[in-house]
């Protein structure tokens, strides 16, 4: 497909047909800055989702039981950040949650991240928290410099915790050993030596009590802001008048991959309603070792509610369908610089999110990220009406 001209048409001042912002993606990046134009700023906001739903990947709906379901896998929020948590409690009352993690291990099910118990039940020990940490020192490689995933797991826990927790999960998300992906998949996950299971140690961790469909339509809700569905930005581009866009999508898309496509994975979901109240002791159970699914999640443990049936999902990672997870490696980084180089040349075209900067990110990361993006076209603004002011006193006073 041939790249429509991305010079925004001249809007016209005083009709409804013109737009300050284009912005391209409804997920939490395009959202928080729709919201943010739009509610402090005044701007006029055409938000455009190819998708028929808002919300991007954590978008929610009740499937046929009447069960609150993640179509898209469990999204689960967590953050350190107080202004990020202000931030979404705007648009949504919360439902304290923390996540546990299990992990199906030679029989076991086991916590995730290892931990005390889960070094103890593995090996039928009874080691104390000190006891522990030199447990694991014994079993750690010396590594002289880490610059793999494998080298982050085997220099901390060594191998035999790295075959068995690590490694085949590794594979089946990326579709890669360890030993070829960047160190930072697998230093997100710690190791602890005393009994903390849960999955994340941040400060705040809840749910939307009502789910993330609805956060996101109360921070849409501005008149200011239209949402139009089922559209793809370049159908619409160059038919209405806009000044600035803000691409949430794949940049390599973008930029029609002239350098080459930016490597994703992908996943499958297979969604399953099974007649009991519950099928597994937590929200989400692991299979590093087993099966062709990473792990399979329950949704009534993350939401909290009482239905007679319960609703799962199992995951199966795969290397086709929508761009889900950037790959990590050196060489993928150093393509994205290309394209990088390009957004740059566009002052008129603003790239935020995880597909937009080909990077990985929580959810309250991406709202960080958006809100960063919005202080920095705040200042813009603010020195472009300055700017206005002065040329408007030069001019007065060249009158008088």
């Amino acid at each position: 497909m041939t790249r429509p001209d991305l010079r925004p048409a001249a809007p016209t001042h005083g009709s409804a047909a013109g737009f300050d912002y284009l912005v391209v993606g409804a997920g939490f990046a395009g959202s928080v800055l729709a919201e943010r134009l739009a509610s402090v700023l005044g701007q006029r906001v055409l938000l455009v989702d190819k998708r028929p739903h808002i919300g991007g990947n954590a978008y929610d709906r009740h499937d046929d039981a009447g069960l609150l379901v993640h179509p898209y896998g469990p999204h689960i929020f967590h953050t350190n950040s107080e202004d990020i948590f202000q931030y979404l409690s705007q648009f949504t009352r919360w439902r304290p949650y923390q996540h546990r993690v299990l992990a199906s291990v030679d029989g076991q099910l086991l916590p995730m991240p290892i931990n005390l118990d889960t070094i103890n039940r593995l090996y039928g020990l009874n080691l104390s928290s000190f006891e522990v940490e030199g447990f694991l020192a014994s079993l750690a490689e010396k590594k002289d410099e880490i610059r793999t995933s494998e080298d982050v797991v085997v220099g901390k826990i060594g191998r035999e915790l790295y075959n068995k927790f690590f490694r085949g999960y590794t594979r089946k998300q990326w579709g890669l050993d360890p030993s070829e992906l960047d160190a930072s998949v697998t230093s997100r996950v710690p190791t602890r030596t005393n009994r903390d299971d849960r999955y994340f140690a941040d400060h705040f961790q809840a749910m939307p009590l009502h789910g993330y469909t609805r956060m996101f339509e109360r921070m849409l809700a501005h008149p200011n802001i239209k949402v139009m569905l089922n559209t793809d930005y370049r159908d619409i581009v160059g038919l209405l008048p806009w000044k600035h866009m803000i691409y949430t999508g794949p940049i390599d898309d973008f930029f029609d991959c002239r350098f080459g496509k930016l490597p994703y994975r992908s996943l499958q979901f297979e969604h399953v309603n099974l007649p009991q109240e519950q099928f597994q002791p937590v929200g989400t159970v692991n299979y590093p070792n087993d099966y062709g699914y990473t792990r399979i999640s329950e949704f009534k443990h993350i939401t909290g509610q009482r239905h007679p049936t319960t609703s799962v999902v199992y995951e199966y990672p795969c290397a086709e369908g929508d761009p889900y997870y950037p790959v990590p490696r050196p060489e993928n980084a150093q393509l994205y610089k290309r394209y990088e180089a390009e957004a740059e040349k566009l002052p008129n075209v603003t790239f935020v999110g995880r597909l937009a900067t080909y990077r990985y990110y929580n959810m309250d990361q991406v709202v960080g990220q958006a809100l960063a993006a919005f202080r920095k076209l705040q200042a813009a603004h603010s020195a472009a009406e300055r700017s206005i002011q002065v040329a408007r006193q030069r001019a007065q006073s060249a009158e008088a």
